[in-house]
């Protein structure tokens, strides 16, 4: 059984990798040229979340999980490289993670908090809030470079990352690595889903006052500008959040499940060993999800794309013309 689970996770990172980079260079290049209908705060923060799952792509799935299916004894398996790869890995994945819920945060500002939103939801906030956060969680996971031991060491070459014992019982370590997963992913989790019912308790209560208040005043016209602004708001958010948590979910349900009973990952059955490594399989593919949501809701981003696909073929076309002439 865990023969097959590997096969399968083989073939499943190698076709990730070859969807994730691609889905995700393409949100950066036409979310960056502003023209799919967002606000630039907005913007930035999904040029940002894009470049985080990008990073974790090349990171966790193509340094560390390719490498180590493929090309097993390279250069990335001597042990400082490793090292350097599992925290590049951590701090993309962190950031990838907390853009998500900064993102949610900004989106419930600006529909439930409209004093706020002139003030909050501007592209200067949307950086130093991206950037902060980005140095912050960096330098969060620099001690992970330290939890690695070579398993052997072959003309004085250190290979392969094997974690010191001393991690699992030193009390230092064990409560850097419970800090660790509670800010990724148990407290990204709980934010998300409490801005998420924040936002809808909100927009409910909003809906049926000025439902209210236009039956009091027996206006014809029923198009209402600004509920339409916050539905397509709306959408946006719990479309990125909502996959964001069901991607999540059995990854978090596996880590409570090991650190409640005790169990450790070398201790699972095969019912749950698959279901571990289908929670982390889940978890990456979370990672080159959201394009595919900007082509499901977002018009203009499906317009920039159909551009983007015709330009070769017009360009060649134009090329060929010219030669013609």
């Amino acid at each position: 059984m865990r023969e097959t689970v590997y096969s399968i996770r083989k073939l499943y990172y190698l076709i990730l990798a070859g969807i994730g980079v691609p889905v995700n260079l393409l949100a950066i290049g036409l979310l960056s040229r502003g023209k799919c209908g967002l606000s630039t705060c907005t913007t930035r923060y999904l040029v940002a979340m894009a470049m985080a799952d990008l990073l974790v792509i090349i990171s966790e799935v193509i340094l560390w999980r390719i490498s180590y299916y493929y090309f097993p004894g390279s250069f990335l398996d001597i042990t400082p490289v490793c090292s350097v790869i599992a925290v590049l890995s951590r701090a993309c994945t962190d950031c990838s993670v907390w853009f998500t819920v900064t993102f949610s945060f900004d989106r419930f500002v600006a529909i439930c908090c409209q004093k706020l939103k002139t003030k909050y939801c501007t592209k200067t906030t949307a950086a130093v809030v991206l950037a902060t956060s980005c140095i912050v969680l960096c330098l969060k996971n620099v001690p992970f470079y330290f939890i690695f031991e070579p398993r052997e060491i072959i003309d004085n070459v250190p290979w392969d990352c094997y974690r010191n014992p001393s991690y699992y019982t030193a009390p230092g370590w064990v409560g850097f690595d419970w800090f660790a997963v509670v800010l990724t992913p148990l407290l990204p989790f709980t934010l998300v889903l409490l801005l998420n019912a924040l936002t809808i308790r909100h927009v409910l209560v909003a809906s049926r006052v000025r439902k209210g208040l236009k039956c009091q005043s027996r206006v014809e016209n029923h198009t209402d500008p600004e509920m339409e602004s916050r539905r397509k708001s709306m959408i946006l958010l719990f479309s990125i959040s909502g996959s964001f948590i069901l991607l999540w979910l059995v990854y978090v349900m596996d880590f409570l499940y090991y650190n409640i009973t005790g169990t450790d990952h070398s201790d699972y059955t095969d019912s749950e060993y698959i279901f571990g490594e289908f929670g982390f399989m889940l978890r990456t593919l979370s990672c080159c999800i959201n394009t595919f949501i900007y082509l499901a809701i977002q018009s203009k981003f499906r317009e920039q794309v159909k551009n983007a696909m015709k330009y070769p073929v017009a360009s060649i076309i134009q090329l060929m013309n010219k030669q013609n002439n």
